[in-house]
């Protein structure tokens, strides 16, 4: 490569999505490409990360989560042309919370256990987080029972 050539920079939008478990089943969305996925999505201008999660989850279901750590980053490479970074979030919720609602964002909401989510469609980045979401969940609670 000579000093003339340029180099092309890459931006990639963020989208900022959590992982919710309720009474053992995690919360999943069908979006526009028939796709399960969880919940999230863009910051406006000025929010912090864990507070846009918190709010694109009410918005899409109607819960109240309590935003976590951050369990997972990886870049979605959606088509040629477009990628955005993920970044997702382990969200805590009352057990005792209400069925989630339909937004109009989604075709589908959906509660599955662990062991379903390997046979989803969706990407695998989100069942890796889904993954050690649920982990660090066993942790905690074998951690609270010693």
């Amino acid at each position: 490569m000579d000093d003339s050539a340029q180099v092309r920079g890459y931006a990639f939008p963020i989208s900022v999505k959590g992982v919710v478990v309720r009474n053992g089943l995690v919360l999943l969305l069908k979006n526009d490409r028939v796709e399960w996925e969880l919940p999230g999505g863009k910051l406006e201008l000025g929010e912090d990360p864990e507070r846009c999660v918190a709010r694109e989850i009410a918005e899409e279901v109607g819960w109240q989560v309590e935003t976590g750590p951050i369990v997972d980053a990886w870049v979605y490479h959606i088509f040629e042309g477009r990628d955005v970074f993920i970044v997702t979030y382990g969200c805590h919720l009352d057990a005792a919370t209400a069925s989630p609602v339909l937004s109009a964002e989604h075709s589908e909401v959906g509660l599955f256990a662990e062991d379903e989510v390997p046979g989803l469609n969706m990407p695998a980045g989100y069942k890796k987080s889904i993954a050690t979401w649920f982990g660090r969940l066993r942790e905690d609670a074998h951690r609270d029972r010693i």
